[in-house]
C-alpha cells in the first residue's frame, strides 16, 4: 500500500471535535473497505480514551515510547505498541508521558522529523493514516503537519473562526516552506453547527467568504448532538453507537467526500502532462 495517505486533523483551538472527527472519519474509512491507522498524538489522550482505553498510562507501549525509541534510533518492535478496535481500525495510543517527550524534542536533532521517521516504518500497510492533533501549534502539532501529506481542519459553527485560522493557515504555511514542501490542505469541515442559529449561519458565511478562494469548505456540515458527546464514554463511533441519528449519517457523507476527493486528486494529470 504505497499510496497511503497520512492526513493531520489539525486546530489549534480547542473543542472543534478533532477527536471526534478523527475516529468517525477513521472508522467511516474502515467501513468502506480502507485500512487506517489512527495516531493519537495528544498528551491528553481524548481519542484513545473515546476508543475504549481510558486508562491509557497503563498500556505497556504508547506513542511517547515510539517516539523515544525513534528518536534515540534504539530498536524496538515497530508494531508494539498498536491497539485493535472492533470497529477495523487500528490505533496508536497516547499518553501522558508524550508531554514529556514534547520537552526531549525541544533540543533534538531533526525533532520535527521524529513521528514521520516512525511512520515511514508501518504506513505501507495502511490505505489512510489520521492523526489527531492537540489543540496547541506545538512541537507535537509540527512533527505531525511534517509526518502529513495534508490537513483537514475542523471548525466550529459557534465562534468566529477568522482569527484562529489566519494563525493556523501561516503555521501551516511555515511547516510548507521549512519542512514539508509537499503539505496540502484538503479542506474546512464545519462542526457542531446548529444551522438554525444565525451565529452558526454567519460563522459559514464568513468561512465562505474569507477562505473559499482559497480553501475547499467541505459541503458536508456536522450537526452539533448530545449523542455525539455520549460516544467518548463508549468507546465507540458514532456509527455503531446511534447509527440512525443525524451525525451519522452526516459523517457517512463526509467520509465520502474525502474518498471523492482523494480519487479526483488520483486521477488528475501530473503537471506537464
Amino acid at each position: 500500500m504505497s499510496n497511503c495517505k497520512v492526513t493531520a486533523i489539525c486546530n489549534q483551538k480547542g473543542g472543534v471535535t478533532k477527536t471526534t472527527t478523527t475516529a468517525n472519519l477513521g472508522i467511516g474509512l474502515a467501513m468502506q473497505g480502507k485500512k487506517v491507522l489512527l495516531v493519537d498524538i495528544d498528551p491528553q489522550a481524548d481519542l484513545t480514551a473515546s476508543l475504549g482505553w481510558p486508562n491509557s498510562d497503563a498500556l505497556p507501549m504508547t506513542l511517547a515510547d515510539i517516539m523515544e525509541k525513534t528518536l534515540h534510533d534504539e530498536n524496538f518492535e515497530h508494531y508494539g505498541a498498536i491497539l485493535r478496535h472492533d470497529e477495523g481500525v487500528d490505533l496508536i495510543p497516547s499518553s501522558i508521558e508524550l508531554s514529556g517527550m514534547e520537552m526531549s524534542l525541544v533540543n533534538a536533532m531533526s525533532r520535527e522529523f521524529t513521528l514521520r521517521n516512525y511512520l515511514e516504518l508501518i504506513k505501507h500497510n495502511y490505505d489512510h493514516v489520521l492523526i489527531d492533533c492537540p489543540p496547541s501549534l506545538s512541537m507535537l502539532t509540527i512533527n505531525a503537519l511534517a509526518a502529513a501529506d495534508s490537513v483537514i481542519v475542523p471548525v466550529q459553527a459557534q465562534y468566529l473562526p477568522a482569527k484562529g485560522m489566519t494563525q493556523l493557515m501561516r503555521t501551516i504555511g511555515k511547516i510548507r516552506k521549512q519542512i514539508n514542501p509537499n503539505l496540502k490542505v484538503d479542506g474546512v469541515l464545519l462542526t457542531l453547527a446548529d444551522m438554525r442559529t444565525n451565529l452558526a449561519r454567519a460563522t459559514a458565511e464568513t468561512l465562505r467568504q474569507q477562505y473559499g478562494s482559497m480553501l475547499k469548505i467541505y459541503k458536508t456540515q456536522i450537526p452539533v448532538a448530545v449523542k455525539a458527546a455520549e460516544i467518548s464514554a463508549a468507546g465507540q463511533s458514532i456509527f455503531a453507537y446511534d447509527k440512525g441519528s443525524k451525525v451519522a449519517q452526516a459523517y457517512a457523507e463526509f467520509t465520502k467526500e474525502v474518498l471523492a476527493d482523494g480519487e479526483r486528486a488520483k486521477n488528475k494529470p501530473a503537471p506537464g502532462r
